[in-house]
């Protein structure tokens, strides 16, 4: 299931179009600012999937019924780029239980490269709610790699799966390899370069937010 914020008028898209603005770009505190309210945006819109119990709340005049979350999610991300995305995501959430991956991009000669993951933590996952976030969904390979090394942890009830802007090919290699996890985008984009860029895309999120990354 593909959820794309886009296709509604809202305030992501004004976070959006700046996110891809090379002019805005030049400002790094912008860029992470607004990555960072984006994920504000799409755990508002997460949290209408979730489950919801009554409770009486005490206040001074008296007393209260109300609908509060049955269960925190456990808030995932690839390390670094995915960073303020989840930031955003946990300044709502705020509760939440947190996981982290570490995979990236080995590259061989003739131009091709293979996903590794190396470093995973998190807790339990069995039952949860767990939302990944990712801030470019190109390919797909990278966050496949990752949801697998964190389901080594369990079976979650539900996945989502946040992106600011995912590739139309790599939407549908998730799909194929999860398919019980929605898939929340700010954008859709129809074409991916022989590196596996997003086009028109909004560059590295990584090194837009973080600096260039060190060579290897």
């Amino acid at each position: 299931m593909l959820i794309n914020l886009s296709e509604t008028d809202s305030i992501a898209n004004q976070f959006v179009s700046e996110l891809r603005n090379i002019h805005v770009q030049n400002d790094r505190l912008r860029f992470r600012r607004n990555m960072e309210r984006l994920g504000e945006v799409f755990a508002y819109e997460i949290s209408k999937k979730l489950k919801w119990e009554d409770c009486e709340i005490s206040t001074p005049l008296g007393t209260a019924s109300c609908r509060t979350l049955s269960e925190q999610p456990v808030l995932a991300t690839v390390l670094r780029a995915g960073l303020a995305l989840h930031q955003g995501l946990l300044n709502v959430f705020d509760n939440a239980d947190n996981a982290f991956v570490a995979a990236y991009r080995k590259h061989h000669v003739d131009g091709s490269f293979v996903i590794q993951s190396e470093y995973v933590t998190s807790p339990t996952l069995t039952g949860r709610v767990l939302i990944l976030s990712d801030p470019m969904l190109a390919t797909g390979s990278s966050l496949v790699v990752a949801l697998n090394a964190l389901l080594k942890e369990g079976k979650p009830a539900q996945i989502h799966i946040v992106t600011a802007i995912a590739s139309s090919a790599g939407i549908e290699y998730v799909k194929r390899h999860l398919p019980q996890a929605i898939i929340w985008a700010g954008a859709v984009d129809s074409e991916l370069t022989a590196k596996a860029y997003i086009v028109p895309g909004l560059g590295d999120a990584g090194d837009l937010a973080y600096g260039e990354k060190l060579q290897e």
